[in-house]
């Protein structure tokens, strides 16, 4: 089976994009990649010092205190965990992006709007594929 992106090589080559629009792209990905990985740090110290404060306050807390304490803890992972899959999203515009990849979607091959790159830049799926996926 072929891949979406080599059916669309030849019939889109006239809608390329220029070196300065795609370098544009790459500035902001890389911007915004910057962005990602300074919260996902941060976050990760927070965890860190957090979870260090409440080894030493732990002392007389009850069943109460130990679940809220350790709800709080996988929430606070749970949102590292999430910057890190948007870390991940980013790094893999980036890749498509330097392969020629970027704003074609990954399942049928078409050209993902502008709007929705706009709006969610690592978008690899048109909104129509999206839909699909969500649908399942």
């Amino acid at each position: 089976m072929a891949k979406a992106t080599d059916t669309r090589s030849a019939s889109t080559a006239g809608q390329a994009r220029s070196a300065a629009e795609t370098e544009e792209i790459r500035v902001a990905l890389v911007t915004r990649l910057t962005e990602l990985q300074a919260e996902y740090d941060h976050a990760l110290s927070e965890i860190t010092e957090l979870s260090r404060e409440r080894l030493a306050d732990s002392a007389g807390d009850d069943q109460a205190d130990t679940g809220t304490k350790t709800f709080e803890r996988e929430q606070e992972i749970t949102l590292a965990n999430n910057l890190l899959e948007r870390i991940t999203q980013v790094e893999r515009a980036i890749d498509r992006l330097g392969a020629g990849n970027y704003g074609w979607c990954e399942r049928c091959g078409n050209q993902i709007p502008v709007e929705r790159l706009a709006a969610f830049p690592s978008a690899t799926l048109c909104v129509s594929c999206k839909q699909l996926e969500e649908r399942r």
